[in-house]
């Protein structure tokens, strides 16, 4: 495994990490078996960063990761966690009170990041209300430095703006090799303030493990409305996937691995972190790191999907 700062912190977290979303019921039927199969081989592999959220299952995911690193006998000193504090919660009353829910459910007292997991737009809560109760977490030992998720860098810099003594560790971006729009400015200013990117859906949601041919695909699941696999898009998805192949074969890899790796080497701030359900693709996501495919092979993809934009309309206008 490689490892890498996380921030500008002194916490040394893996180069890919694992998120958890998928111990909810957004992707099926959460198990504490399937939770403790997962996370125990995350670890024997040298993952040591997990992210994870209030929202995920209300709190389910938290409280089976939690479960699943005591049961490997792991505390909060063997590991990097991440939670996240969802938009509506955004307010001096309830981001006390919904991190305290989270160290329960995760069994922890004091969280190494916690973000901000999208901007309160329902609700208007001011944003240097949240910016203070998030650093007054900070200041009292229940978070160790903070971060934001799908946050424009205009709202990144009005956050930082309101902090006096913490400033923002890690920026959370929806970023794979098919959806490249946090190139434009989010990665570029995470680069430059030294910031650890987490690339959340790093290989659009399993659409770049060419596992699901076009036409073959019916999930049930939070991908059934995703605009990535609507045949329009998923077209365009699956020439990639074909490239992906090409590469992989060179170097004896899945498309999944080229996919991460791809990202691996475009910056050097990117640390991935994708989902597992089972045992083996845990062995999958992990076999991303550790090598490099070639500069040539790099441009191969860069080229295929540089032009290439999906339409998130696809689902109502096409």
């Amino acid at each position: 495994m490689e490892y890498l700062r996380l921030g500008r912190t002194n916490l040394r977290i893996s180069r890919i990490g694992l998120g958890t979303w998928q111990f909810s019921d957004a992707w099926g039927t959460p198990s504490k078996e399937m939770a403790s199969k997962v996370v125990s081989r995350a670890l024997d592999l040298g993952i040591n960063f997990f992210d994870t959220a209030m929202v995920y299952g209300m709190g389910t995911s938290e409280r089976l990761l939690g479960e699943a690193l005591r049961e490997a006998g792991v505390d909060g000193d063997d590991v990097v966690i991440s939670t996240k504090v969802p938009g509506e919660f955004l307010n001096k009353l309830d981001v006390p009170a919904s991190v305290e829910k989270s160290l329960r459910n995760l069994g922890l007292d004091c969280v190494d990041v916690l973000l901000a997991h999208w901007p309160p737009c329902w609700h208007n809560f001011p944003l240097k209300e949240y910016a203070r109760a998030m650093e007054s977490l900070v200041n009292m030992g229940k978070v160790r430095c903070l971060g934001l998720s799908d946050h424009p860098v205009e709202l990144v810099e009005s956050f930082r703006s309101y902090l006096s003594k913490a400033d923002v560790e890690v920026l959370q971006v929806r970023y794979n090799l098919v959806e490249r729009w946090a190139e434009a400015e989010l990665v570029p200013y995470a680069e430059k303030h030294c910031m650890t990117v987490q690339a959340w859906s790093p290989i659009a949601k399993g659409a770049l493990t060419g596992k699901y041919p076009p036409g073959h695909h019916l999930f049930e699941d939070v991908r059934s409305n995703d605009p990535v696999f609507h045949p329009e898009n998923y077209k365009k998805v699956w020439d990639v996937v074909k490239v992906l192949k090409e590469v992989g074969e060179k170097y004896n890899k899945k498309p999944v691995q080229v996919a991460l790796n791809w990202l691996l080497m475009s910056s050097p701030a990117v640390v991935p972190i994708p989902g597992a359900k089972t045992s083996k693709q845990v062995e999958d996501l992990v076999g991303a790191v550790e090598w490099r495919m070639s500069y040539s092979d790099w441009l191969a993809l860069h080229e295929a999907t540089i032009n290439m934009h999906l339409m998130y309309s696809a689902r109502y206008v096409l």
